[in-house]
Order: structure tokens, then C-alpha cells, then sequence
């Protein structure tokens, strides 16, 4: 939807390009509240030369680290504007809050599917689709695990699907420990979750549901790693933040490839089975009549590339032609 869809005069649209470039200058890190603004520990109260107002952003909690980051920084050079980062799951996010018109962008670890499109359209809600970064999804064990360093998607489908599914490591492999699994995973809103039912799970089915589900991804971590017998898996940046309380497992595809541990490197050259990309979903509406969802928005993408994604964050940045073609994309909006 081109800028003139939206009856749109060329002031208002010189005066978006202007707030814009004044408020994308460039990546300062903060400390402080995701939802800061006015002046507070979102950083000056300047106002980006002229932006105010709130962005709201939902959805997933893998992607949540990468808004939350983005936001800090967003405010610190834009006083007046107040950005709110809310961790709702992928499918939480579009069915609560996105669809409905109550968030400007949705974060997403798969792509938006097709009944949440139709959703969004019976409220009158355009998503707009931006790929934003690249995840290794991480399956993890305790440290005090000692018998398994590697699985294949079938040993993870036994444990994982809804059907018959293994109750003990020996109903894997005889020769480990005949003792019950504790599971622990993302909620079945969260994107995550359909992300690895749909691909990993596969053909075994639905995902089992006797497992201890949650959009709080440090409460996965903290089960695993007080668990000798646990398994749970999440996205890479919180393996990366917490790799010390946990033992990842190298993932093969068969049994016939060589186990591959999750990495930035190996997500990025495509060499690990479990690397998915990372999206957010902006509001059409939002993007061309809120000229701070604008500006956050391209101050989100400009900086998808940026070198803290990979080393703060633990995601595989946006390569600078996925860059381009995202701001592409916006600029229909402006």
C-alpha cells in the first residue's frame, strides 16, 4: 500500500521523512525500563526534534530481546516518545492484542499464518511483514546430564509428540537412564512452540501436552538446570545469556548427518538444523498514521544489522540486502 493509498499530502509525508532522519541518527545503549519515555530513563526529553506519542509492541518471546533492546535505545534519543515491549508468545500476540488494533507491531518466531491474517482483516488491521534476525533454536539438558551430547529430529519427535510419546531416556536409547523425563517448553501460543512441532515433531503429530509450558523462557532455563533428567528447548539468546547453567545438545537432521551444535556461525551458514528467521509485523495503519510507529519502525530495521544483535542479543543479524529490501518495504508506508 503506497503512501498516496492512504490520502496522504506531500507535507505530511516531507514532515515523516524529516522526524525520521532526525530520529534514526544512530545505536546508543541504555540502562533502564523498556517502557520509559518523557524524558525518564528512556533518555532525553527532546523529543526526537518532534516525535511523541507510544509504540506498542507484543508478541513473541524469542524476539523480545531484540524489541526490548531496540526500544532502550530508540528512547534514548527520543525522549518524548514511550515504547512498551510486552512478551505475549507469537500466536498470543496476533490473536490478543495485533489483530484486535490494541499493538503497532507483533514479534514473531515463524512466519504470520493464515487465519491470523484473517483475523487481522476482520478488524481491519494490515500486517506488514519484516524479517528481522536469524535464531538457532536450542535444545538443552542439564549440566549434570552426563549420557546424551546429540539427538536427531526422531529421538526428539519420540519425546516431543502428542502420540505415544516416550516417557523415559531408556525409551530412546537402553542404555540411558531408565528414569522419566522432566519437560519443560514454550507455551502452545507461543511461536516457538509451532515452529517445532511443525518442523521437528513433523509427522509424529501434535506436541504432547504433558510437559510444564511457559512464555517465560528463563523459567524453561531454570527447570533444566535444576533437573539432572530435564529437557527443554527455546531460543538461542537465552542459551547464549545463560550457557553456563545449561548443556545445549548438537542436533542432526537423520541419523545419517553429522550432529551440528546450535550457533550463530553454523544458524548463519546454514548448517544447523533447527536455524528458523525471526520477524516482527507492523500495523499498515500505525506504520502511515503514526509518525512515531514509523520512526521506531525504521530505526528497528536500520539497525537489524547492527553488530549488538549478534553480541549482546544472541541472533544472527539481518545481512544489509535483507536491510534494504525491509526499508523498501516501509517506505510504501510512508
Amino acid at each position: 500500500m503506497a503512501a498516496n493509498d492512504h490520502g496522504r499530502s506531500l507535507d505530511a509525508v516531507s514532515r515523516r521523512k524529516f522526524l525520521v532522519g532526525a530520529g534514526s541518527a544512530g545505536a546508543v545503549g541504555i540502562a533502564g525500563c523498556t517502557s520509559t519515555g518523557d524524558g525518564g530513563l528512556g533518555g532525553s526529553d527532546d523529543g526526537g526534534d518532534g516525535l511523541s506519542g507510544e509504540v506498542i509492541v507484543t508478541g513473541s518471546s524469542t524476539v523480545f530481546p531484540v524489541s526490548d533492546e531496540i526500544a532502550q535505545r530508540f528512547m534514548s534519543e527520543n525522549g518524548n516518545v514511550n515504547v512498551t515491549v510486552d512478551s505475549t508468545g507469537s500466536g498470543g500476540g496476533f490473536a490478543n492484542n495485533f489483530c484486535p488494533g490494541s499493538s503497532d507491531i507483533n514479534g514473531a518466531s515463524r512466519p504470520i499464518q493464515d487465519a491470523e491474517v484473517e483475523d487481522c482483516s476482520g478488524n481491519d488491521v494490515e500486517p506488514v511483514e519484516f524479517q528481522i534476525a536469524g535464531d538457532a533454536l536450542t535444545m538443552a539438558v542439564s549440566p549434570d546430564n552426563d549420557w546424551v551430547d546429540s539427538m536427531t529430529f526422531d529421538e526428539l519427535a519420540q519425546i516431543w509428540r502428542g502420540d505415544d510419546p516416550a516417557e523415559t531416556w531408556a525409551d530412546i536409547n537402553s542404555e540411558w537412564p531408565d528414569e522419566e523425563f522432566e519437560l519443560f517448553g514454550p507455551d502452545d501460543t507461543s511461536g516457538t512452540f509451532d515452529w517445532f512441532t511443525e518442523n521437528v515433531v513433523g509427522e509424529a503429530g501434535s506436541h504432547r501436552s504433558d510437559y510444564e509450558p511457559t512464555e517465560d523462557d528463563n523459567t524453561i532455563i531454570q527447570g533444566i538446570s535444576n533437573n539432572e533428567y530435564a529437557i527443554g528447548y527455546f531460543g538461542y539468546a537465552y542459551y547464549q545469556e545463560n550457557q553456563d547453567q545449561l548443556k545445549a545438545l548438537d542436533i542432526a537432521e537423520t541419523a545419517d548427518d553429522e550432529p551440528t551444535a546450535p550457533s550463530l556461525e553454523a544458524a548463519q551458514a546454514g548448517d544447523y538444523p533447527m536455524a528458523r528467521p525471526l520477524y516482527i509485523y507492523a500495523s499498515a495503519d500505525s506504520l502511515s498514521e503514526k509518525d512515531q510507529v514509523y520512526a521506531f519502525t525504521e530505526y528497528y530495521l536500520e539497525n537489524s544489522s547492527a553488530e549488538f544483535i549478534a553480541d549482546d542479543i544472541g541472533y544472527v543479524p539481518s545481512n544489509q540486502e535483507q536491510v534494504d529490501e525491509n526499508l523498501s518495504t516501509l517506505e510504501e508506508y510512508a
